[in-house]
């Protein structure tokens, strides 16, 4: 004779927990918190780690929006202008040619305005990189959409693309009437400035130039956009706190004008030269494409320096090493 019950009871039932619902495959409700981090075991105690989170804190939230942009850019040249007078306090004094005094020069020589951008960019991206993840509750690569494992998988095709665009560009610009001085020839008078100028360009120059337009004001101003396009309806206000979504029209709008501010910021380098501006707007278009169809930064960024790199490498090439800066035709 069997000692199998024939009427077995049913197993206890708990009561429903929202922090274990995704691991219940009977379950349908779906969890109000993910599931505190060191538990391993169901049945193991839960011990409040600090705070009890809300359901505010797992909203999306579009993130970097124009307050995120702004603190970005204003702390930029706050950083640039103490560094650059940090450099101009700490330079030795000039002669006055026409009374002969001693004075406090006005200008940076070419080796430390360098310096002073360097150490204004690399303070600037460390304070971003501490101070915006305690706002956006995730990291500073993870806000900007860095993503550097699709540059390294896309390597391959976007190393071409950044030369292939720098040498259409130049080809393009020995068409076109270019000032026969710019403020940028100041930086290639000695060879040293040259190198100096050739790892700045290629390395930070084009990293920072990125995470700022790019990474910081491209989503910005498309965030703004969608936001003041948005009806004024229940339901739309119910769709932009439960999703983060940006539209093509916003990218759109967004990519044009962050375009148009980069040309703007090289425009004393080219000597304004509309017609350098313009070619300068559409190598800008070029990176915001890369980076919205990629989804990364990291691979604008690289189009970006590879695009840089083919300038230098030109000029390594027409000055025989740096050695012959005299031969720098533009």
């Amino acid at each position: 004779m069997s000692n199998q019950n024939p009427n077995p009871l049913p197993p206890p039932s708990r009561p429903f927990d929202p922090a274990y619902a995704a691991e219940d495959p009977g379950s349908t409700t779906a969890p109000l918190f993910p599931r505190p981090i060191g538990v391993e075991d169901k049945t193991a105690l839960l011990i409040p780690q600090g705070p009890v989170p809300t359901p505010d804190d797992y909203t999306p939230r579009r993130i970097p929006h124009m307050g995120h942009a702004f603190a970005f850019v204003a702390n930029t040249g706050v950083v640039l202008v103490l560094a650059q007078a940090v450099f101009l306090a700490l330079a030795p004094p000039v002669r006055n040619p026409q009374t002969g005094a001693h004075m406090i020069p006005t200008t940076l020589d070419p080796t430390l305005l360098l310096a002073s951008m360097a150490i204004a960019y690399v303070v600037t991206l460390l304070e971003a990189w501490t101070f915006f993840p305690l706002l956006w509750h995730r990291s500073f690569a993870e806000g900007i959409q860095w993503d550097f494992a699709m540059a390294r998988r896309n390597a391959y095709r976007l190393i071409p693309l950044g030369l292939v665009l720098g040498w259409t560009v130049q080809a393009i610009s020995s068409l076109i009437p270019v000032p026969k001085s710019i403020p940028m020839d100041r930086f290639f008078h000695t060879t040293l400035d040259v190198w100096l100028v050739t790892a700045f360009g290629t390395l930070l120059a084009p990293m920072f130039e990125e995470i700022c337009f790019r990474g910081f004001l491209l989503p910005a101003f498309a965030i703004a956009y969608d936001w003041l396009s948005l009806p004024r309806k229940p339901y739309a206000h119910e769709r932009w706190r439960t999703t983060v979504n940006i539209t093509a029209a916003g990218f759109i709008f967004s990519g044009i004008l962050t375009s148009i501010f980069f040309a703007l910021v090289h425009a004393e380098q080219l000597a304004h030269a509309w017609v350098a501006l313009v070619v300068l707007f559409c190598v800008s278009l070029v990176l915001t494409w890369v980076r919205i169809r990629t989804r990364s930064v990291a691979c604008s960024t690289l189009v970006h320096a590879c695009y840089n790199l083919s300038v230098f490498i030109s000029l390594f090439i027409a000055t025989g090493g740096y050695r012959h800066l005299e031969r720098m035709t533009r």
